[in-house]
């Protein structure tokens, strides 16, 4: 039976294990009840289990029973050889977001502050059905599968701890191709799946800029130093660097998403505190960013006579996808769902990953798949991270169905080049 028709069958199972994830969601890298979901699924399949030390995380292998020559016989006898075999990874991370839930779905988020704004529900629930799917096929696999549960992508890099604790290397050899997948809540129409080969998703670096001066009355400025003018000069000036500064064929994003000072409105305070999110796509301009920004606030304080601190904090790198893993990825979504249901991104994504790590270490690419509501409008659904996203339980099957096909034929050849 073809891999979308046994993922299929496991939908029911799948809506109603990311329904219980999506009602108790869990925040960072300890996600002591979302690891005990994914372990009960787990749970009776033949899979090697390592839980993280350091943090909640699941990394699960499968040894393939498959040989090249027990395939090409229809039996399923592993190979009877001391050589290495190929692994390969597949990825999901776990975690929710600190939103306050406003969708209005029947398992809407019962955690005060916290949801899945961000679709892990779903890729945890589709990994878990692709790990199912696998244990079903374990004689065609012709090497082994790592399956990656990863806490903390949301802004705690989960990815770093698990390659620190040995998630590459958990098969034995390194696995030697590695795959992920996003689900979205717009962008593109129900079912679509994405892809782009190089850099698909930008860098993400955050800035912490607190301006100290001297504090006063509102009615005499001139007897104090205001910060809330140079906050506010500096706000502009970062807007204007970035149009003036840097080549707009190589993008630079920079949002300020907190501007705080004072108490009262005839105060003037003695200090101002700016946060911004940083967003480049090139290393080159991550690194001018990185020098050019700490330059220019020194500048305008000094200007005013006024001090600065700058935190300059590097997130997540780049996410660039292997060409070959990148059209790997291709040729099985037009196998299992046909070409219609692919779109080849022109441009990156100014989201950022922490998937990226992975991808700096083994040859990979990262999948994105809609999960729009059927006839919806993706031009107008509200996007990932939003407190009205939502996502539509109808992928589930076939992003297992991917997952699984994935590991197989990426396996298959793998072996056969061996």
């Amino acid at each position: 039976m073809p891999m979308t028709e046994d993922a299929k069958e496991l939908q029911d199972d799948l809506v109603r294990l990311r329904h219980d994830l999506h009602r108790q969601p869990e925040i960072g890298l300890h996600l002591p009840r979302t690891q005990e979901r994914v372990l009960q699924a787990l749970d009776g399949l033949p899979y090697e289990i390592t839980l993280g030390k350091d943090t909640t995380s699941v990394t699960a292998v499968l040894r393939g029973t498959g040989s090249r020559a027990g395939a090409e016989a229809g039996k399923g006898e592993r190979a009877n050889t001391t050589e290495p075999r190929p692994a390969v990874l597949l990825r999901a991370d776990m975690d929710g977001l600190p939103v306050q839930e406003k969708t209005g779905v029947d398992y809407t988020s019962r955690t005060d502050g916290a949801m899945h704004a961000c679709g892990h529900d779903l890729h945890t629930s589709m990994l878990t059905g692709a790990a199912t799917l696998l244990a079903e096929k374990q004689h065609q696999l012709q090497g082994d599968v790592v399956l990656m549960f990863q806490p903390g992508e949301e802004g705690c890099d989960g990815a770093s701890y698990m390659i620190k604790e040995g998630v590459l290397d958990a098969a034995g050899p390194r696995v030697q191709a590695a795959y992920g997948m996003h689900v979205f809540s717009s962008l593109e129409p129900h079912g679509t799946f994405c892809t782009k080969s190089g850099v698909m998703l930008s860098a993400s670096d955050g800035l912490e800029v607190t301006v100290l001066g001297a504090g006063g009355h509102g009615s005499a400025p001139h007897a104090a130093k205001d910060p809330v003018t140079v906050a506010a000069e500096m706000v502009t000036a970062l807007q204007v660097m970035v149009t003036r500064q840097f080549n707009m064929f190589d993008p630079v994003v920079l949002s300020v998403g907190v501007l705080h000072a004072g108490t009262k409105r005839n105060i003037i305070p003695e200090s101002a505190r700016i946060e911004a999110t940083i967003r480049t796509f090139s290393e080159e301009s991550r690194l001018r960013m990185m020098e050019a920004v700490p330059r220019m606030l020194k500048g305008i304080a000094a200007g005013h006579g006024v001090e600065v601190h700058v935190d300059y904090q590097q997130e997540y790198p780049l996410t660039i996808t292997n060409e070959d893993e990148t059209t790997t990825a291709e040729q099985v979504i037009s196998g299992l769902f046909g070409e219609r249901r692919l779109s080849r991104w022109a441009t990156p994504l100014s989201g950022s990953e922490d998937f990226s790590r992975v991808l700096a270490e083994v040859p990979g690419t990262f999948v994105g798949l809609s999960a729009v509501a059927p006839g919806g409008d993706p031009a107008q659904s509200p996007f990932n991270h939003s407190p009205y996203a939502t996502f539509d339980d109808g992928v589930l099957a076939d992003g297992a169905a991917l997952y699984a096909e994935l590991a197989i034929s990426r396996l298959a050849a793998l072996s056969a080049a061996s």
